[in-house]
């Protein structure tokens, strides 16, 4: 067979532009209507609360249908409910953007997010199945690239669209990259000879409920649960004992079931099983890191929006570029050896970020994203080509989907674990500074006084001026307070990654050369 190309005469990077362009438009809808949120929210006269839920239910369906692409592929074939996949994602789009309140917004992003949740671990098979063995590294690249492009410029993208056009072009701007998706689809995918043959016809309907149910409620408990204040709120602890119950029922279903619509016992393979752990917790410490940086230069730093927007966007730039060269490097030495670089360096990358302070300037603030962002590459690509190269290609399909999950729910615990630690923390170290701010406290009396003189130089009275002094100190304190919440996060996300290192030693690796049969 002529290098480059597949048993039907395809070039092998036409398969993979046809794979990534659905794929990449999924990932930018994870985060395009975020910046369009309030547009929307006046639009249809919808409360935050209200408005927020057309995310959620999007995120929500994809978590659920992800981990049953791999079945789902086998049941219907998997050409077929790609087609079917990208149709419903492109039509729901269309009906997204023509919603006519947000009843029926969230309705049609649930039908968005069920469409779209399939294609990136159908698109991961696929690329990996088209790529020799020995270039899976470079198969990974490619996919790597778009889903770290994606979160890069959806916020770009939709708050661009929604200034210059309307919120509706958010998703009306989906249809033509969903049409020429289908066209390209219907001709350059094909399926495999062990799909075609599969013959399997049982539904595992326990096990599709029970998945459903548990995987949708963890996603909204996820996406909610700190603006709620988790277990103070009923619905989050209903949600809670749903979710665990429906998870549980769920693994005892499967592991008995013919057919399992999941099948978990490719975490027998000790290498799959290590690889999901570590890339949870790689996806951890990313998405903690990464919601952050906003939150940090915009409340204590007095940032713009763009600016903020700044701090992020050097780091997945580097990703983008660092990414072809971990995808080489994988195919030509010890993926154990990228992984474990890539976890120091992100590990260091945490540690520089829990050493910033109120007076950090522009520069010493986005290298450590710059740092990161190279990081990223060298433990996601090596880390997926050594979890899923044991992974029969009759299975892969099963693998691709558990390990998105994984991912998923990696970046949207990370989300939560860092913005409810960062509240927790900052009324921790509030209620530590506050113990010696008393009358009878010296320093606090000095700085009290000297407040008070500053505003009055500054045109303020002198009857309010000493109210005014303490009330200065205390917002002092409160940024502080909330500084010393980051430190804590970013040393705390470092050592959990850090760990993982040890993890890794224990993934066994299979070589490939391109004399290995595709």
């Amino acid at each position: 067979m002529q290098e480059g190309r597949l048993a039907g005469g395809v070039n092998k990077w036409i398969v993979a532009i046809t794979v990534m362009i659905p794929t990449l438009m999924v990932i930018v809808d994870t985060s395009v209507v975020n910046v369009s949120l309030d547009h929307i929210r006046g639009s249809l006269s919808a409360g935050i609360d209200e408005a927020t839920w057309s995310i959620t239910s999007y995120l929500a369906a994809n978590a659920v249908i992800i981990p049953m692409a791999g079945w789902l592929s086998r049941y219907f074939g998997r050409k077929r409910f790609l087609l079917f996949s990208v149709v419903l994602f492109t039509a729901s789009s269309l009906l997204c953007g023509m919603a006519w309140n947000i009843q029926s917004l969230v309705f049609f992003r649930v039908l968005q997010g069920i469409g779209g949740g399939a294609l990136q671990p159908i698109s991961q098979s696929i690329l990996l199945e088209t790529f020799p063995p020995y270039q899976h590294g470079t198969a990974n690249a490619v996919f790597g690239v778009g889903i770290m492009f994606g979160p890069i410029i959806g916020p770009l993208l939709g708050g661009w669209i929604t200034d210059n056009w309307s919120w509706h072009w958010v998703f009306f701007v989906n249809i033509p990259i969903g049409i020429l998706s289908i066209v390209m689809s219907l001709f350059f995918i094909t399926d495999p000879s062990y799909l075609k043959s599969d013959g399997m016809k049982k539904v595992d309907s326990w096990g599709l409920m029970l998945l459903a149910v548990g995987v949708g409620c963890l996603q909204m408990i996820l996406d909610q649960g700190q603006r709620n204040d988790w277990y103070s709120s009923e619905f989050i602890i209903w949600t809670t004992v749903v979710s665990a119950s429906a998870l549980v029922l769920f693994v005892f279903v499967e592991l008995f079931t013919e057919h399992p619509i999941v099948n978990l016992r490719a975490f027998k393979n000790p290498s799959f099983t290590l690889g999901n752990i570590v890339l949870f917790f790689a996806l951890v410490n990313l998405f903690g890191s990464i919601i952050l940086p906003p939150i940090y230069v915009q409340t204590l730093m007095g940032y713009t929006a763009t600016l903020a927007g700044m701090v992020i966007a050097p780091g997945g730039l580097a990703s983008l570029i660092t990414m072809p060269v971990a995808g080489r490097l994988t195919g030509l030495m010890n993926p154990k050896i990228l992984i474990a670089f890539g976890i120091v360096m992100a590990a260091l990358s945490s540690h520089y970020m829990s050493l910033f302070n109120l007076a950090a300037d522009f520069k010493t603030i986005i290298w450590p994203r710059v740092l990161m962002g190279m990081a990223m590459p060298f433990i996601i690509i090596p880390l997926t080509t050594l979890s899923l190269s044991s992974i029969p290609k009759e299975e892969m399909g099963n693998a691709t989907s558990i390990f998105n999950l994984i991912r998923n729910l990696g970046g949207s615990i990370g989300v939560a674990f860092a913005s409810t630690l960062l509240s927790r923390r900052a009324q921790f170290h509030q209620a530590r500074l506050t113990e010696h701010m008393t009358p009878f406290d010296m320093p606090y009396q000095w700085g009290s006084q000297q407040a008070s003189q500053v505003l009055q130089y500054g045109g303020v009275g002198e009857s309010i001026s000493g109210q005014a002094g303490a009330g200065l100190i205390y917002e002092k304190l409160i940024r502080e307070a909330h500084m010393l919440a980051f430190n804590d996060i970013y040393h705390l996300l470092s050592i959990m990654l850090l760990l993982t290192t040890v993890l890794v030693l224990f993934m066994k690796r299979v070589r490939f050369s391109p004399t290995d049969p595709h």
